[in-house]
């Protein structure tokens, strides 16, 4: 019953970071190429073994929390949206982008979808509150 009270939209979003914890697990794993990006800084070794797992934990924190209707969801949803406003304005700080149609592009679809996902969970989650246990 808990998918029919959860509803498209959200089971989606905890579809969504599934994918995206997955995403950082993996990074480790990735012979030099995925790297954990903390703080705006791109991380590598014991640094990105560690983070990269660690966020992909309370990605599925997040994930199973929206499946199961926890209010602790809310929370964690607004300040990991908080944290890849902060990381993307830093590594944009640190690291200036080219201006080309493409790079203009990617960060679009970047944020709109690392700032989009978590956002939205928060915003329906907070909307449907009383519903969450």
């Amino acid at each position: 019953m808990a998918d029919k009270k959860r509803g498209a939209g959200l089971t989606i979003l905890a579809i969504l970071f599934v994918v995206i914890a997955i995403s950082n697990f993996l990074k480790p794993l990735s012979g030099g190429r995925g790297h954990f990006v903390f703080l705006g800084v791109k991380q590598s070794g014991l640094d990105n073994a560690i983070l990269g797992p660690l966020f992909g934990l309370m990605q599925l924190a997040i994930a199973a929390g929206i499946w199961r209707m926890k209010r602790y969801t809310v929370g964690l949803a607004y300040a990991y949206t908080g944290y890849v406003v902060l990381n993307t304005f830093l590594f944009n700080l640190r690291n200036p982008q080219p201006h080309d149609v493409k790079s203009i592009f990617f960060w679009i679809l970047y944020i709109a979808i690392g700032v989009g996902v978590p956002l939205a969970t928060a915003m329906i989650m907070s909307r449907r509150r009383a519903e969450l246990t």
